[in-house]
């Protein structure tokens, strides 16, 4: 098959769900709060407020309603972007200050070095901001990734299991769907993918069950084209 660009998840693909779930969420819950009643004013904040207002259908809710609804989200993992945007700040601030560093698998960085010295174009999706995402692939054990990427989706393009994020996200490529590698360890996200035409592979990491219907590997070395 011929593969012009690579896509890849976050999540469970090339970073382990315990640091995102165990790590990330909880600074996000713990700091949250003050970080928003400190930050009010700023345009930003602000703006995500607003957001998440329109998204409570509550326009006027003042400012406890809306941490508690943010709190909320962060609990039950809703993949709701004024959320993601705020916890991408509050990421930002701990990456920054050393609070932790992101997790990355082992055979994660040499396929992407690998992938890029060949002219593969290299592409995140997740459900976190973008900016989370860059906070990510800059603070890895190994140094920063950014520099291997031409461009990172979230959810502004579209729901991860819905086909139309990825027919959108082609677009943006510009490339023919059946020359994009999609990457994740997810079977409906990957359903949804194929379902736009792209190829398909799943990540059984750790904890993943294998689906049916999509080739798998255990490690990015194990890809070949």
């Amino acid at each position: 098959m011929i593969i012009n660009a690579i896509v890849t998840d976050i999540e469970g693909t090339t970073t382990d769900i315990a640091f995102v779930k165990d790590v990330l969420f909880p600074y996000a819950f713990e700091q949250l709060p003050d970080y928003v009643r400190q930050h009010v004013t700023d345009p930003d904040v602000a703006a995500q407020l607003d957001a998440t207002r329109q998204e409570m259908g509550q326009p006027q809710a003042d400012l406890e309603v809306v941490i508690t609804q943010l709190l909320y989200w962060i609990d039950i993992d809703e993949k709701v972007t004024p959320l993601k945007t705020l916890q991408g700040m509050l990421w930002s601030h701990g990456y920054k200050n050393g609070d932790f560093t992101a997790h990355l698998y082992a055979d994660v960085a040499p396929a992407l070095h690998h992938w890029a010295a060949e002219g593969k174009a290299l592409y995140v999706y997740s459900s976190g901001s973008v900016q989370a995402q860059k906070l990510l692939f800059a603070h890895t054990p190994v140094g920063d990734l950014t520099p291997l990427f031409r461009g990172y989706f979230d959810t502004r393009m579209g729901h991860k299991r819905d086909a139309d994020a990825y027919r959108n996200i082609a677009q943006v490529i510009a490339l023919p769907a059946e020359q994009i590698l999609f990457l994740s360890d997810v079977a409906e996200e990957l359903d949804a993918a194929r379902s736009a035409g792209w190829r398909t592979l799943q990540l059984v990491r750790p904890g993943t069950e294998p689906c049916a219907g999509h080739l798998t590997v255990q490690a990015f070395n194990e890809i070949a084209f």
